[in-house]
């Protein structure tokens, strides 16, 4: 009896033990897999939270292309988009006539490159107005009057929104301009448009000193270098007509 009895305590003793080793080991896998839930959980929290800090940081990096266009001007970048697309808008009505009443081939090239290059630009600067929440040259102009185009705004017009310095015809010479044909166009427009294209580059050289706009000074400085070539070839032009 004594040693059936020891040997059914020493089974059960056994038994115990295996039953608390099993739930010590549960136990241990159970703190183990809670610590590792714990450091994945931390893991991924840490990464959510770079994920989150880094949308602050990388979001003004994205933004900031469209920011440094709305944001980074002042009021001489705001005036020489409003004032240039005006400029332009008379150099491509200039040139529109040269198409019917040019009589030297050269002449009507070169009018059809004025529009070709300027049309475009006249889309970037409208662009630049409306991401600054600024006025488009058409709403400036017809603020003053409605002016808009060449109209109103012409060298030596005391009443031009744009200083006398700019180029832009009168309305007399606009009058001469579309009543010429043939040589005597060509020489009209030659001599007209040297004059605006050097307002062009005035205006601009202005934009490049006083201009905040990466983007504004760099359509400048373009301006400057395209224009200038463009008055030595018109020059040329007006010396070979004689």
């Amino acid at each position: 009896m004594t040693s059936t009895t020891a040997r059914t305590t020493a089974r059960t003793s056994a038994r115990v033990a295996a039953t608390l080793g099993a739930a010590a080991l549960a136990v241990s896998l159970a703190a183990c897999g809670s610590s590792s839930d714990g450091r994945s959980a931390g893991s991924m929290g840490g990464m959510g939270g770079m994920g989150h800090g880094a949308s602050p940081s990388a979001s003004p990096s994205a933004s900031s292309p469209s920011s440094s266009a709305a944001g980074q001007h002042d009021s001489a970048d705001v005036t020489f988009a409003q004032q240039m697309v005006v400029h332009h808008q008379g150099a491509i009505a200039m040139a529109d006539l040269a198409a019917d009443r040019a009589g030297d081939q050269r002449v009507k090239d070169l009018a059809a490159r004025i529009r070709a290059a300027q049309a475009p630009e006249i889309d970037q600067m409208t662009g630049w107005l409306q991401a600054w929440g600024e006025p488009t040259a058409a709403a400036a102009a017809s603020g003053k009057g409605g002016m808009s185009g060449m109209s109103g705004m012409h060298h030596g017009d005391g009443g031009s929104a744009m200083g006398s310095d700019t180029g832009m015809m009168t309305d007399e010479q606009r009058g001469q301009l579309s009543a010429a044909s043939g040589a005597a166009f060509d020489r009209l427009f030659l001599q007209m448009m040297v004059v605006h294209h050097q307002g062009a580059v005035a205006m601009s050289q202005q934009e490049q000193a006083s201009g905040s706009s990466s983007e504004a000074k760099a359509l400048a400085a373009s301006i400057v270098t395209s224009q200038t070539a463009e008055i030595a070839e018109m020059q040329q032009l007006l010396a070979d007509l004689g």
